[in-house]
Order: structure tokens, then C-alpha cells, then sequence
């Protein structure tokens, strides 16, 4: 289930935004967290089961959500969990149009992939 980033959730958000390659410098971290947290049109997601285990952060517009980070934890990758955060925004949002931006474009990319193949 995707839920709103709330405050509270701020620890495993950052633990989760860690894995990011362009999220590993402690004080790019904080940044990136105080933009999620102040500013309106940059929103974060948490993907919850029993525990928080992902996350899919966007800019959004009147028409676009750029996604902007998507992460799993390691323990939980390869299931599926980011498409599934992808598929969840779009049903959340479906007058809006997801796109990629230059970080998640390979994640992307390899999930189009694979549903060529099957």
C-alpha cells in the first residue's frame, strides 16, 4: 500500500533515499528530505506492508509526475515492489502522466523490458 511521507516515517525514508547513487552524500540526504517536506509539488510515497519497505518520490504538475527517486529495500528487491509503487501512482493519479527523470529512467527502462518479454 502506498501511503503519504509523514514526518514520523522521516528515519526510514532517509534509509531508503540512501540507496539512491545520488543520495549518498549525508548533507545531498537532507536536502533532498527538507524539499519533500516543504515544498508542495515535490511529494514522497512510502510502500507499506508489513513494514515500510520502498519508496517513490515525484514532482508533480498539473499534468506530469516526474518520478524522482524509487527505491526498495535490498532485502525486498527483485518482487516486483517498484513497479508495483509505479502502478499504484497511476491508478492514485489517473489523469496524469508518469514520466522518468534522468536517476530513474533505467529503472524504467528495465521494466518495460521485462514486460516486453512475458
Amino acid at each position: 500500500m502506498l501511503i503519504r511521507y509523514k514526518k514520523a516515517f522521516e528515519k526510514i525514508a532517509m534509509g531508503l533515499l540512501s540507496f539512491m547513487p545520488n543520495e549518498k552524500d549525508l548533507k545531498k540526504l537532507q536536502q533532498t528530505m527538507k524539499q519533500y517536506e516543504t515544498e508542495e509539488n515535490w511529494q514522497l510515497y512510502l510502500w507499506k506492508e508489513e513494514d515500510i519497505i520502498g519508496l517513490i518520490g515525484v514532482y508533480k504538475t498539473d499534468e506530469i509526475l516526474e518520478v524522482q527517486h524509487v527505491s526498495v529495500n535490498p532485502s525486498h528487491r527483485h518482487e516486483g515492489i517498484g513497479k508495483t509503487m509505479v502502478k499504484t501512482l497511476k491508478e492514485m493519479f489517473p489523469d496524469h502522466k508518469i514520466v522518468p527523470n534522468n536517476q530513474t529512467a533505467a529503472f524504467f527502462e528495465k521494466c518495460e523490458r521485462e514486460v516486453e518479454e512475458q
